[in-house]
């Protein structure tokens, strides 16, 4: 049985791709007062002009092929203007450092060094699960291969360290060690996630640990870097560092939804994504945990999915079938329920500390962005 969370939740009605995956209710939020378009370009534009100086000191070619990555130039090397993401981490970094009294440009080392570290795994990730498109282009390794993916991913680390330790302070060593910690947990994430998908059974709590790991630690990281580097004491790091745990979680669970019922238009990938690699992502695992007909019914296929020497030519009926049986058994519904306890855990956290007005509204106001996406 799920736990008290995760129990009684049943959505009725066909599963529809493309449908806009509800978590948040429609009630006015902080992002209605806040410009948060403007809070995640204000990242971006601190961030990268420093995150493209950073790239410039690799060798060729993986100077080119991260360039290629982060959406700087086409397979071709030509200059272009593609999606670089939705910037949440920079925002979150460069915000962090005004609890402090600190200017945003204080957070800049940070916001830089954790979005490195981001599209490291992201390299990673992309060449481990098969993924062909990211950000609606072909990812690295399906253009430059896999050994330039592994590369490049390394090197994007190890320059996330050199940006934090060459400003030589005490704070710098401070936000390193967070910074490594976090990426040490995002690695044990992506493994559990990838031995995950030869269980037949995984647990809410397993799933939850995974994705708190994969996904918790480096926002959680995020959001307090800045602050860690403007001289925020522990406390104040620790608090800024639950709001972005649990946001994490909040984050992934819409990422979860997206995964299986999201646009492809708006997400860049294909349609059911999760569902073709096996995922036990929380959707699934609430509802093969949930019990009843659909629940059974889904685990009788899942398990015989696992068996199947056909599975990477299953029909489009064939994923929107296990889909419609996840959305019966409640998976669904759960998934978008704990995306909203995990994003008032987050918020209620920052009740913790002092900062500006101003400051919380916008932390809200990025929460209240994560829970709401379409990709």
């Amino acid at each position: 049985m799920l736990d008290q969370h995760a129990a009684g939740h049943r959505t009725p009605g066909s599963t529809t791709r493309g449908e806009t995956v509800p978590t948040v209710p429609p009630a006015e939020t902080a992002a209605d007062a806040v410009d948060v378009s403007a809070l995640l370009e204000r990242g971006r534009t601190l961030a990268t002009p420093v995150l493209r100086a950073a790239v410039d000191r690799l060798a060729p070619p993986m100077d080119t092929v991260s360039a290629y990555h982060f959406g700087w130039i086409d397979a071709e090397g030509n200059p272009a203007d593609g999606d670089g993401g939705k910037a949440v981490r920079p925002a979150l970094a460069v915000l962090s450092a005004e609890v402090t009294g600190a200017s945003p440009e204080t957070g800049i080392p940070g916001a830089v060094a954790v979005e490195l570290v981001h599209n490291f795994s992201l390299l990673h990730d992309d060449l481990m699960d098969g993924d062909e498109q990211r950000r609606h282009r072909d990812t690295v390794w399906k253009v430059h291969g896999p050994s330039q993916a592994i590369l490049v991913g390394d090197a994007l680390f190890a320059l996330a360290n050199e940006v934090l330790l060459e400003l030589g302070t005490v704070e710098a060593g401070r936000a390193t060690r967070r910074l490594t910690t976090a990426t040490r947990a995002l690695i044990d994430g992506q493994a559990q996630d990838i031995s995950y998908e030869h269980r037949d059974r995984v647990s809410v709590e397993e799933c939850l640990e995974m994705e708190g790991n994969k996904t918790g630690a480096l926002l959680a990281c995020a959001s307090s870097i800045g602050a860690v580097l403007g001289g925020a004491d522990d406390r104040t790091a620790d608090v800024l560092e639950k709001y972005g745990y649990h946001l994490g979680l909040a984050f992934q669970a819409v990422d979860d939804l997206l995964g299986i019922w999201g646009d492809p238009e708006s997400t860049g990938k294909q349609t059911w994504s999760d569902l073709r690699q096996r995922k036990k992502s929380l959707p699934v695992v609430a509802a093969l945990a949930a019990g009843g007909p659909a629940s059974e019914r889904l685990g009788e296929i899942l398990a015989a999915d696992a068996k199947s020497s056909d599975f990477e030519n299953f029909s489009e009926e064939e994923f929107a079938a296990r889909a419609a049986l996840i959305e019966e058994a409640g998976g669904r519904e759960w998934t978008a329920e704990e995306a909203r306890r995990q994003h008032t855990i987050a918020i209620e956290a920052l009740d913790a500390i002092d900062m500006p007005d101003r400051v919380r509204a916008q932390f809200t106001a990025l929460a209240d962005f994560v829970v709401v996406r379409k990709r």
